[in-house]
């Protein structure tokens, strides 16, 4: 007999960090999945272009498997999608947008006909999907995308509320304000537990409105006399309607720089999502035309990132623009951790070729998507839940989750910080961490999926630090060598100072063999050869140069002929 009365409710991403978010909802007959986003790697994973979660255990679980439901259309909650239809083919549910962002990527991707979509449309109000033994309410909610959506999960257990990414904006631009009415009578219904966006949790007050962004945009653009260039999120449909707007009030036309952009505008346009001016985008090849200040170009690349539009007219490697002195270039974004480098070699870039930028704190430019303390506060008492499992964030920010729970009147004991791969249990009597599953991530490279292989990134880590010395040995099935050992080097130390300690290595090297062969029980052991000889010659540059190259070394074993 099963005991439907307990829900599991595991992430296998977007805990303890801020991407890649992925929430299991499951009871022994019956599983969901709440989003599937990518995460973008840091410094130290070189040559990665994405991370997603390991999705072993869905693969494990898909015939139980009864769909996935997307909150919004965000990357780091519909990123890993096409990916992870490589594997398993579950339905996909969302708003109108949200699928038409998923069916997109799916298009580019070869996937259109492998996918089964569901749009529950653009009204949500009295939707719902029944799915297995659980029926899923939605709520519209505020974000920096529209058609997101807070799901009421109505389990045998009780009824689990998904915030998604939100906040309460009084006064949005293109959506209605975030449903209160539905949050209590949620509330009002009994909530089991509250899965709470912790992202902003730090912040205290409340985020800004959109609108002032809007008004400071326009205010700004009517100061500026020459060219206007402004990068944000492709996927910030909010935030490019309120461009739109400022440049139709200065009578300044917008080019689309970036496919991204122009994908998510052309999708978000036919759904009514953006209110775009007859005439009033027109080609890049037009603009270059026009008097700058009768322009506006809207591009992605306000994170730095290396192959976005922006970052790539910084560095003079744009085919259709380039800089000219005198431009105004804004980016309208907050710096997502781990960008501020980036970012920075892009400003700076940006003024050495003549522009005036206009940046974070220089005027309000942002608006985050994402609920700040009072926010939260306002969840949690609006649909008052029995437990609180913050979700979506680094561990700070769901520690300051937890803290503000704590505020409004939440036992701690009722608070469950859990992290990727805990299992947390709940019944009508009772929540914890019970037990894990194995959680892991998965590497994008061009078109190649891998698992961790800390191995390789390593190797690469030190590639990139110290450089690495190839050495060539021909001998014959004794060890003996047919003529001198060949060193090459590659980003290892200065040239001037590299002969003389690739000699002295040589050196090392036929000495090495030399003791191999006095041991006749190993003479002929390649592999403890090459062993012996990267440990000596590792400690050898260690204690030389200060640096520990990736040594490689190829033995050549020719064997002897007799004619």
């Amino acid at each position: 007999m099963t005991d439907n009365k307990k829900i599991s409710v595991i992430s296998l991403g977007g805990r303890g960090e801020v991407g890649k978010n992925m929430i299991v909802v499951e009871n022994e007959e019956d599983m969901i999945v709440l989003d599937t986003g990518t995460l973008f790697p840091d410094d130290e994973k070189y040559g990665v272009d994405l991370i997603i979660p390991d999705i072993s255990y869905l693969e494990k679980n898909q015939k139980k498997l009864r769909g996935i439901i997307f909150s919004h259309g965000h990357e780091d909650h519909i990123g890993a999608i096409p990916y992870l239809l490589e594997k398993i083919n579950p339905p996909l549910y969302g708003t109108d947008l949200t699928i038409g962002l998923i069916k997109d990527r799916l298009e580019n991707n070869g996937l259109i006909d492998k996918a089964n979509l569901n749009t529950i449309g653009s009204n949500i109000i009295n939707k719902d999907l029944e799915l297995g033994s659980f029926k899923i309410e939605f709520c519209h909610v505020n974000h920096s995308i529209p058609a997101s959506a807070a799901m009421g999960i109505h389990t045998p257990a009780g009824l689990i509320i998904y915030t998604g990414d939100y906040k309460f904006d009084q006064t949005p631009i293109n959506n209605p304000q975030t449903d209160y009415d539905k949050l209590a009578s949620w509330g009002r219904q009994g909530v089991l537990a509250l899965l709470g966006d912790s992202t902003n949790a730090e912040h205290e007050g409340h985020t800004l409105s959109e609108r002032v962004v809007a008004r400071s945009l326009e205010e700004s653009f009517s100061l500026v006399e020459s060219r206007i260039i402004i990068a944000t999120f492709s996927s910030n449909i909010d935030r490019i309607q309120q461009i739109l707007k400022a440049a139709k009030k200065n009578n300044r036309k917008i080019a689309i720089s970036g496919r991204s952009m122009a994908n998510t505008i052309e999708i978000a346009s036919k759904l009514a999502y953006l209110d775009i001016p007859e005439g009033m985008i027109i080609s890049i090849n037009e603009a270059n035309k026009m008097k700058p200040e009768e322009i506006v170009l809207l591009m992605t690349g306000s994170q730095g990132e290396y192959r976005a539009a922006l970052s790539r007219l910084a560095r003079n490697e744009h085919r259709e623009i380039s800089i000219i002195p005198g431009d105004t270039v804004y980016l309208s974004s907050s710096p997502i951790p781990g960008n501020e480098k980036a970012i920075g070699e892009t400003i700076n870039m940006l003024y050495s070729k003549g522009a005036k930028v206009i940046y974070n704190g220089m005027i309000d430019l942002h608006a985050s998507g994402h609920a700040c303390q009072e926010e939260i506060k306002l969840m949690i008492n609006l649909t008052k839940p029995k437990y609180l499992i913050p979700v979506h964030g680094e561990f700070r920010h769901l520690y300051h989750h937890a803290q503000l729970a704590r505020q409004v009147g939440i036992p701690v004991g009722n608070i469950i910080i859990a992290l990727n791969g805990d299992r947390v249990e709940i019944s009508p009597d009772k929540a914890a961490v019970t037990g894990k599953v194995a959680v892991g991530e998965l590497y994008i490279e061009g078109y190649q999926i891998s698992k961790t292989d800390e191995l390789v990134l390593t190797e690469r880590r030190k590639l990139s630090e110290n450089g690495f010395i190839n050495i060539i040995l021909a001998v014959d099935q004794k060890l003996n060598l047919y003529s001198r050992p060949l060193l090459i080097s590659r980003g290892f130390i200065y040239k001037n100072e590299l002969q003389a300690v690739l000699n002295d290595a040589e050196e090392i090297v036929v000495k090495a063999l030399q003791t191999l062969r006095s041991d006749k029980n190993k003479s002929s052991d390649p592999s403890l050869l090459k062993n012996r000889i990267n440990s000596i010659l590792g400690k050898y540059f260690y204690e030389k140069t200060n640096r520990s190259p990736l040594i490689i070394t190829e033995l050549l074993i020719i064997k002897n002929t007799n004619n």
